[in-house]
């Protein structure tokens, strides 16, 4: 830009020095009229008649591109289309007098600009103006069209992150003049949206332009000030696509290790590795957010599901400890047997091989032989006679102590068999709970994307 003004500004150097014979009748009435206007003119006072007299300037902005949105850093670039036009008192001309010219393009540093400038810039360089030319017409109207690339500061809140709205603003005014100098306006209600180039990752939902006038610390006088307030927002499907849905399908997963065999050796390993497959997602979710207060949407969702699945594992740990309880452990209670292995069984229908859905098993009562009492009128003693009742009430002895063995290790295996029905009926209830809560996290998460 600065090279081509220097070119522009060599242009009209040459106008000067060139003979006028050796230009064109509009080429001498061009540079007659540059020498009227310019001969006394000075670009460093305000172009007014009066010095109380305020300069109105009519601020417009195209916004042409948005070029980066840095959430970690909170900088907002874009490149856009800035057009200003006030009245300058001291360039004015009859176009009657110079051939009906009434319009000349000539480079805007020859000429006084206002000093407006993008107050909530977040560049480390100066502010500078681009080095167009400007439209000077007859009745000193003044159109200055230059393109800027700005780097504001812009608040953003990853809150429901990612789909968040974000409203950035991007307030310009003078830097020196007061509102009793030079007072700055927006043409129309908002920016221009026509030449808009499509952002990727955010959706413009319009550039409303507002006015205020504002009264600093530093200064008496007020100063009016434009702001042009970007709304936007964020496209999900990549996020969704990326981030949320392996989230979802791990939290889904996640119950399942309730309905694995307890002897399969994986529930808890399925749990554990769930886990980190969460922390991992986590992880990538934490390297892309900025540092805030608000935790973003999808970060509460992550941290929701992680605890969940925490639970789950240790619930799991749990019931695997009923499942192997041994023959000396003590038998089901009385509430657990008539609440979980009674209804909450039927209910779920958690059966034995063979039974009935609905059906809860009958508790089995102990039996115990025990051998005859010697009966009046058997003699005592030993007896010489192979069919004596002696020898009969010792064989029964016998044969109920092997019956009463068999039966103790029955009601020790009952015992066992209780244990393990009472760990399935847990797991069949717990995965109902954890699936239903998992499926409706991720429910109330996917709803927001609609």
């Amino acid at each position: 830009m600065g090279l081509r003004s220097h070119h522009l500004s060599l242009g009209l150097l040459l106008l000067f020095l060139l003979p006028p014979e050796c230009l064109g009748a509009e080429g001498r009435l061009a540079l007659k009229l540059f020498r009227d206007l310019f001969t006394n003119y000075t670009s460093a006072l305000r172009p007014v008649a009066d010095t109380d007299q305020t300069l109105n300037v009519t601020l417009e902005v195209t916004l042409s591109q948005i070029i980066d949105m840095d959430e970690r850093n909170q900088v907002l670039t874009l490149y856009l289309w800035i057009r200003q036009e006030w009245t300058d008192a001291y360039l004015r001309w009859d176009p009657n007098a110079y051939g009906g010219l009434d319009a000349i393009r000539i480079p805007s540093s020859l000429v006084w600009r206002p000093d407006i400038v993008l107050y909530n810039k977040a560049d480390a360089q100066p502010p500078g103006s681009a080095s167009t030319n400007v439209v000077l017409r007859h009745d000193g109207a003044v159109r200055w069209d230059a393109p800027a690339i700005t780097r504001s500061s812009c608040r953003v809140d990853v809150a429901a992150f990612p789909f968040d709205a974000q409203r950035c603003g991007l307030t310009f005014g003078s830097w020196t003049h007061g509102g009793h100098q030079l007072d700055v306006r927006p043409r129309g209600a908002a920016a221009s949206l026509a030449d808009f180039v499509e952002n990727v990752e955010w959706r413009v939902l319009g550039m409303p332009a507002r006015r205020r006038v504002l009264t600093y610390g530093c200064c008496s006088e007020p100063y009016p000030d434009v702001t042009f307030t970007l709304l936007l927002r964020r496209r999900a499907a990549a996020y969704v696509c990326n981030l949320l849905l392996p989230c979802v399908l791990i939290s889904l997963l996640a119950p399942l290790a309730f309905h694995l065999p307890a002897d399969s050796g994986e529930k808890v390993s399925l749990g554990v590795t769930v886990l980190l497959a969460l922390t991992v997602f986590q992880l990538l979710l934490a390297e892309s957010m900025p540092p805030a207060e608000s935790v973003p949407l999808i970060g509460k969702y992550y941290m929701a599901t992680m605890t969940m699945v925490t639970f789950s594992t240790a619930l799991t740990i749990l019931i695997m400890n009923l499942h192997y309880c041994g023959p000396s452990a003590h038998p089901v209670p009385a509430w657990a047997r008539a609440l979980l292995l009674g209804h909450l069984a039927r209910g779920l229908c958690v059966r034995e091989r063979g039974e009935p859905c609905g059906q809860s098993r009958p508790h089995e009562s102990s039996l115990s032989l025990e051998p005859p009492e010697g009966g009046a009128g058997h003699p005592e003693g030993p007896c010489h006679e192979p069919r004596c009742l002696c020898r009969q009430e010792a064989l029964l002895r016998h044969v109920a102590t092997i019956a009463n063995t068999f039966h103790s290790h029955r009601a020790a295996q009952r015992c066992h068999e209780d244990w393990k029905r009472l760990a399935r009926v847990m797991d069949r209830f717990f995965l109902g709970i954890f699936f239903s809560m998992a499926l409706v996290m991720s429910l109330l998460v996917l709803v927001q994307a609609l």
